[in-house]
C-alpha cells in the first residue's frame, strides 16, 4: 500500500538529485557503520512530523528493539538493514547531516559525519530524527532544509521500488565495463556529461565527478554519447579510456574523504582533501593542469548543471 510520503515518492522517483555524491555519502556510511552495525535500536525520537517525505508511520514502533544487521550504500542513498526485515532508507538531500554523540569514560563525545554545499552549521533547532541506541550513543540527523528523507520499506520490495528499480549499475561495481557503457551509449545523440549524469545508467554518479573523470578520459563532455560504440556495438576506445577515468576518481575520492564543499566534513569531524585535486571542477578560466596541454578551463551548463572542461585536452 502507498501511503503519505510514499505517493509523493514515487511522482518524484527519477527527477534529478542534490548533493552529496556517491564518495561523501560512502564517507558518511564508514563513519556511521562501526556505530551502527550489530547495534539495538532502543528508540527512535522524531521531533516533527516530516522532512522532504512524511516520516514512517509508527516510527518508533517499528525500529525500536530491532538490530542494525547492516549499512549499506546504494547510488545517494544509505540503506540500514533491520532485523525486523524492514530497511531504513536515508537520503541527505542538500543540507542533511549525521552526527553521533557517543559515552566514553564518562565523556560525551560529538562528531558531525556530513554537512554539503550550504554552510547551514548544526543548530540543535535543526535535529529533527535523533536514533537511540542500547550502548549510549545517539545517532543525530540534522537538515535545515529538509530536502532529505527517512523511509521504512520491507527488504523483499527494495529492488522494485520507486527508489531503486530503475537505477544504472554501481560505478565500482564489477558491471560496469566498457561494454555496458557501449549497450546504453549506442545510437545516442545525448552529448556524453548528460549521459554520465543519467542516473538511469549509472547510480550515484554526480556532476563533480563526472567532470573530473571526462578530464582524465580526455573525452569533451559536448561528444555524443554514441561515439562510446562503433557501428556493431562495440566499445570504442573512448569507452575503454572512460571506464577507468570514472572508476579512479571515485576511488580517490573516497579516500580522500569526499570534496569539501564549504562545510562537509568526514567522519571524525575533518575536511575531505578531494577538492584539492581537482583538475577542472569549479576552476574556470585556470590553466588545465595537464603537462603540456596549455589550454584553459572552460565553463558550460548541460541538463541544469555547470560542466567544466578543458577545450584544447578534451576532444
Amino acid at each position: 500500500m502507498v501511503v503519505g510520503g510514499e505517493r509523493q515518492l514515487r511522482a518524484s522517483a527519477g527527477k534529478k538529485q542534490t548533493m552529496p555524491e556517491l564518495p561523501e555519502v560512502e564517507t558518511v556510511r564508514c563513519g556511521l557503520a562501526p556505530l551502527m552495525v550489530g547495534q539495538r535500536i532502543a528508540r527512535v525520537e522524531a521531533r516533527r512530523p516530516n522532512l522532504r517525505f512524511p516520516l514512517p508511520d509508527q516510527f518508533n514502533a517499528r525500529t525500536a528493539g530491532q538490530t542494525v544487521d547492516s549499512l549499506e550504500r546504494r547510488a545517494k542513498y544509505l540503506i540500514a538493514r533491520l532485523s525486523s526485515g524492514d530497511a531504513l532508507v536515508m537520503h541527505l538531500g542538500m543540507s542533511g547531516r549525521f552526527s553521533i554523540a557517543q559515552a566514553s569514560a564518562g565523556v560525551r563525545r560529538n562528531e558531525t559525519l556530513g554537512a554539503y554545499i550550504y554552510d547551514t552549521g548544526a543548530d540543535p533547532k535543526h535535529d529533527h530524527v535523533v536514533i537511540h541506541f542500547d550502548e549510549g550513543v545517539r545517532v543525530v540527523y540534522n537538515d535545515p532544509r529538509r530536502f532529505g528523507f527517512m523511509l521504512l520499506i520491507p527488504q523483499a520490495e527494495l529492488a522494485g521500488h520507486a527508489l531503486f528499480h530503475k537505477l544504472g549499475v554501481e560505478p565500482l561495481g564489477g558491471e560496469m565495463t566498457a561494454d555496458y557503457l557501449a549497450t546504453r551509449a549506442r545510437g545516442k545523440a545525448t552529448n556524453l556529461k548528460s549521459l554520465l549524469m543519467d542516473q538511469r545508467v549509472i547510480a550515484g554518479l554526480g556532476n563533480i565527478y563526472v567532470s573530473e573523470a571526462l578530464h582524465r578520459a580526455q573525452l569533451s563532455p559536448n561528444r555524443k554519447a554514441r561515439s562510446l560504440a562503433d557501428r556493431r556495438g562495440a566499445p570504442t576506445e573512448r569507452a575503454l579510456r572512460l571506464v577507468p577515468a570514472i572508476q579512479s576518481v571515485l576511488e580517490q575520492a573516497i579516500r580522500a574523504g569526499g570534496s569539501s564543499l564549504r562545510d562537509y566534513r568526514q567522519a571524525d569531524g575533518s575536511t575531505g582533501t578531494f577538492q584539492e585535486a581537482f583538475a577542472v571542477y569549479d576552476r574556470a578560466g585556470a590553466a588545465c593542469v595537464r603537462l603540456g596541454c596549455g589550454g584553459t578551463i572552460q565553463h558550460a551548463v548541460h541538463t541544469g548543471r555547470s560542466t567544466y572542461y578543458c577545450s584544447r585536452c578534451q576532444r
